[in-house]
């Protein structure tokens, strides 16, 4: 596998080793040996599938007394993948990056615990698999507006099909208080 670091410290794409033949595909998605020697010692509690259509935004999501970090892979279309650094302690702190993955590519993104993270699906549908470090907890569960103007992303579509709780997330001036 090939590593990519990210402008901000912590992120990371992992670009898997892929093995084709005339019969598809083999790769290796989670081995944990592999991910401790590029720093990713963390447990994965949890695995999540979130399945959307074109122009779907979910996010931005964190949490604060449970950070959750975060193995994102595309199984099935494209997406805009953004993640906000809200790291306190970090000079990168309200900092964001973007990503397109796709089921293509294979590659996958690290989350650190610590970041907002979303996505927008480019595609006409995309099934996204995420590993998590913590344990859903419904109640530690916020929302970094997506279209802060102080985050300054610059979201591929116009008009995003948004849920009411994504709607009503929080700016980042609201977070540092």
């Amino acid at each position: 596998m090939q590593i990519i670091k990210t402008k901000i410290i912590g992120p990371l794409i992992i670009v898997p080793s892929i093995f084709k033949d005339t019969r598809g595909l083999f790769l290796e998605k989670y081995n944990y040996k592999s991910f401790s020697k590029i720093g990713i010692k963390h447990n994965f509690v949890q695995d999540n599938l979130s399945y959307s259509k074109k122009n779907v935004l979910r996010g931005l999501h964190f949490q604060k007394k449970f950070p959750q970090g975060k193995l994102v892979k595309v199984v099935k279309g494209e997406i805009f993948d953004v993640i906000v650094d809200l790291r306190k302690n970090k000079k990168s702190f309200g900092k964001h990056l973007s990503f397109r993955l796709s089921d293509k590519s294979h590659n996958q993104l690290w989350v650190p615990p610590g970041f907002a993270h979303g996505f927008c699906v480019l595609s006409k549908e995309a099934k996204v698999e995420y590993k998590c470090t913590e344990f859903y907890k419904p109640k530690d569960e916020y929302t970094l507006k997506w279209n802060d103007n102080e985050l300054e992303i610059n979201w591929p579509i116009k008009k995003p099909i948004v849920s009411e709780k994504d709607s009503l997330g929080l700016t980042l001036e609201e977070i540092k208080i």
